[in-house]
Order: C-alpha cells, then structure tokens, then sequence
C-alpha cells in the first residue's frame, strides 16, 4: 500500500481569510520509507508554522504538509502532494481563500513549482534546492520571497538565485541573501522564521502594513542582503 501525505493543523481559525501551507524537505532513503513526524526536517518545521500563525493573528490557517515519501521521488513528487494538500484545503474552507506556501529546501522547490495553482498567491522558498530550470514555471499575479544562506553548502544559492531571476520574469520576486545561515536554518533561524512569517500575512491579509526586509521587498527591491 503507498504511503499518503497527512496535514497536520497548526492553526485552524473558525473564519480564516486565507491559508498557509509549510512544506518540509529531507533527502531521499531507500525504499521509499513513510515521512516520520520526528525526523529533523519536519521537525525544524514546525517553529516556522507557529511563527506563520502568531503573525496570522487567528485570520490564517496554518497546516504543515508530511510528504507521502521522503525526498523527490520523480514517480510521486512531493508538488504531487502539495496539490493534494491545497485540494483537502478547497474541500474544507472552499476556493476563493487566498493561498501561501512556505517551503524549505526540496519543499522549497515544491513551492515554487506548485505556485502556478490559481489559489496560490504568495510563495515563500527558504534555502530551496532547485534548478535554475525551476525558474521557467510561470507564477504570474503572485509575489515570490526566495531567502537563502550565503553558508548553505546542501542547497546552493547560485542556483537558487538563477531559478528566482527567471522567475522575475513573470512573478514579483524578492532574493534574500543572509549572511552566515547554512542549511538547516539553526544559525539566524529567527530571521528565516520572520521573513516566512511576516511575508506570509503580508501578502494575505490585504489590511497588513509589511515592515523591514519584507516592506523592501514587496515595494519591490529584487536583491537584499541581511
């Protein structure tokens, strides 16, 4: 029997005025084993969608997505899951709630080519593992955050900042360069966390006044470094 993928309630407001995905990474295993809710990956997850939700102020619901397999099966892949995911969300809350992904490495890359759904708009790609190729999927109307640590030595910026510029040809896309943050986002965790977060309710909740490194962004600066 195949593993399925499973949401995990972070917040569910009774009224919310949009909803916000957080998708983990992790590399692959043999075998295609079941995602466990303990591995680091999914677990580094879940401050990230605390975060979301505290800066959602009960008007966002939150859900972290757990991958039928670990890593990027190219028979299953976790965009496969992604698009599960947004269609349980559509059965419960209905279509014209407004959609956010938020993903880390590999789920940073399902984010980003998961975001042509036309629920989603705004992605958010933290240290994302991609190629530069990712980049042609066509994200117009939606507005794109790529945070990246100039130490990740997993995921590598260079191609994580050529998938965003030809993602900047059909999308608002802001890259984000912290100095010193490497992979597993531990080292300036607090600003991957921010940036997801305050991008997240920004870009969702209409009435949001965006400050810092965000309000730089969606006023449309391409290149930050923090």
């Amino acid at each position: 029997m195949p593993n399925s993928p499973r949401l995990i309630a972070t917040s569910e407001p009774r009224r919310p005025e949009g909803v916000v995905l957080v998708l983990h990474g992790g590399a692959s295993r043999l075998g295609n084993p079941m995602v466990s809710p303990t591995q680091l990956s999914v677990v580094r997850m879940i401050p990230i969608a605390r975060r979301v939700a505290r800066a959602g102020r009960r008007r966002l619901a939150v859900y972290r997505l757990l991958n039928s397999t670990r890593g990027w099966d190219t028979s299953h892949t976790p965009v496969d899951d992604v698009h599960w995911a947004i269609d349980q969300l559509r059965h419960g809350f209905g279509s014209d709630l407004p959609v956010g992904l938020v993903g880390h490495s590999l789920g940073g890359r399902a984010a980003i080519l998961a975001g042509d759904r036309p629920e989603v708009r705004s992605v958010v790609a933290l240290n994302p593992w991609v190629y530069p190729a990712d980049g042609e999927v066509d994200l117009a109307g939606r507005r794109v955050l790529v945070v990246h640590g100039t130490d990740d030595r997993i995921a590598a910026p260079e191609r994580s900042a050529a998938a965003a510029r030809l993602l900047a040809r059909t999308a608002d896309v802001a890259y984000v360069r912290v100095g010193g943050g490497k992979h597993a986002m531990l080292r300036r965790h607090a600003d991957f966390d921010r940036l997801a977060a305050t991008f997240m309710a920004s870009t969702l909740l209409p009435d949001r006044t965006p400050r810092g490194v965000v309000a730089r962004a969606l006023a449309g600066e391409t290149s930050i470094e923090i």
